[in-house]
């Protein structure tokens, strides 16, 4: 599995959960090196910069590519992401925090028969009533046998909001951001 935004709360939360749901492997993507820690701390198999991703999977892989790439930052990663997967690999399409929405030139999904999927949580839990129960009831035991870890988060108190969510929109987030109420 290829996860993209690695150091962020998505990127570290896919990093713990993939071993668990049987993944042999995780590379993680950051985008600066001061965030290789928190991806390897996440649990990445492998760490690589954001810079020739794309490279440097191949040559981790072997050339064969990964299975699974997970992406909530778009842009300009887009193409090597489809670029970087295996024959009959799957791109998670999750969000666009890289600023662009990329276009899809099809002939690369027919070329290594791969898909490109949306994973729209929030809409998806919205039409299917439930759901959110269900997706607690695999991923708590995984927590409560410590096959999984909760995240740690960055907390600011509500007088910092701002500072949270700007980190978010300058992407200097580093794992999961909490805002308390109190």
């Amino acid at each position: 599995v290829l996860v993209h935004g690695a150091a962020g709360g998505i990127g570290t939360s896919t990093l713990r959960l993939a071993p668990a749901w049987g993944a042999s492997r995780t590379i993680a993507v950051v985008s600066t090196e001061d965030k290789i820690a928190i991806a390897k701390a996440a649990g990445a198999s492998d760490v690589v910069l954001a810079d020739g991703f794309k490279d440097a999977v191949k040559e981790l892989t072997g050339g064969r590519g990964v299975d699974i790439v997970v992406d909530p930052v778009g842009g300009d990663r887009f193409t090597d992401s489809l670029r970087s997967l295996a024959p009959g690999g799957r791109l998670l399409v999750i969000g666009f925090t890289g600023g662009s929405i990329p276009e899809v030139k099809v002939n690369r999904l027919l070329l290594n028969n791969i898909d490109a999927v949306g994973v729209g949580w929030g809409a998806w839990a919205g039409t299917h009533p439930g759901y959110l129960l269900e997706q607690w009831a695999e991923l708590e035991p995984l927590l409560a046998s410590g096959k999984v870890s909760a995240p740690t988060p960055e907390i600011y108190p509500l007088e910092r909001a701002a500072d949270a969510i700007a980190s978010l929109e300058d992407r200097s987030a580093k794992g999961k951001v909490v805002v308390t109420l109190r």
